[in-house]
């Protein structure tokens, strides 16, 4: 089966505004946390020590939780694929996802403000090193944030493929799918892949909105008709045989 055209390259599309927003909000997010851990006291900083293992023991806890999902994957005309910018079916990032999202940066921000605060005080380089350590903290911030907004969507299905976050499998290389798993419960689409990756080939799951039944229907759907997702006219992502539980 012969897939669609090359798709429009992200040089030459109309995405520099997203692009743009993606910088300011970066830099935004950069700027206040370095203003914030820049005006933090020592003391306070030393602090964070006992921060550490409570935001830790929350955030594993976190992770069990699932809500549920009751999203749908919606038409874009214009969805970030793994080179360019195609027509697809978007799914947002869930509630859960976003809680996932702030509890991976508070607790990798928790983690490094703790070993920095570890950093003596006597030494003249110290006293160099710390401010510079807590800017390269907020800079990572701004990078996750930059990184959020600038892609359309937590998973997208296009004529060339599926993306998850920075993960991108193509319709030629998928032979299948099923339902993924993970203590008695669906836990995302595990994909069967000509050359399995380093990675798992999951994509869904607790992070995405829509719910693993549907997303499942979906690739069954359009993985032997790729090519449907390019004509550049709305499509409507086919309904599960099973209402689906929600995830």
């Amino acid at each position: 089966m012969s897939l669609p055209g090359p798709a429009v390259y992200v040089r030459h599309d109309d995405l520099w505004p997203r692009r743009l927003l993606s910088l300011a909000v970066a830099a935004a997010v950069a700027a206040v946390a370095a203003a914030g851990l820049l005006r933090a006291r020592q003391s306070d900083l030393d602090d964070v020590q006992f921060v550490v293992w409570l935001v830790t023991g929350a955030h594993l806890l976190e992770k069990r939780w699932r809500p549920q999902r009751t999203g749908r994957l919606v038409w874009r005309a214009r969805a970030a694929g793994r080179d360019a910018t195609e027509p697809g079916l978007v799914a947002g990032r869930s509630f859960a996802g976003w809680v996932d999202l702030a509890a991976d940066a508070t607790m990798a921000t928790t983690l490094a403000v703790g070993l920095i605060s570890l950093l003596p005080d006597d030494p003249g380089w110290a006293r160099i090193a710390r401010p510079g350590l807590l800017v390269a903290v907020a800079v990572g911030l701004g990078r996750l944030a930059y990184r959020e907004v600038r892609v359309t969507g937590r998973l997208a299905l296009t004529a060339s493929g599926i993306r998850h976050g920075r993960r991108w499998y193509a319709w030629s290389d998928v032979d299948g799918a099923r339902l993924h798993t993970q203590d008695g419960r669906a836990d995302g689409v595990w994909l069967r892949v000509r050359q399995p990756p380093a990675l798992p080939p999951v994509v869904g799951g607790r992070s995405v909105a829509v719910a693993d039944e549907l997303l499942l229907a979906a690739i069954d759907h359009f993985r032997t008709r790729p090519e449907v997702l390019a004509v550049g006219l709305p499509v409507t992502a086919p309904e599960p045989a099973v209402e689906p539980a929600g995830g």
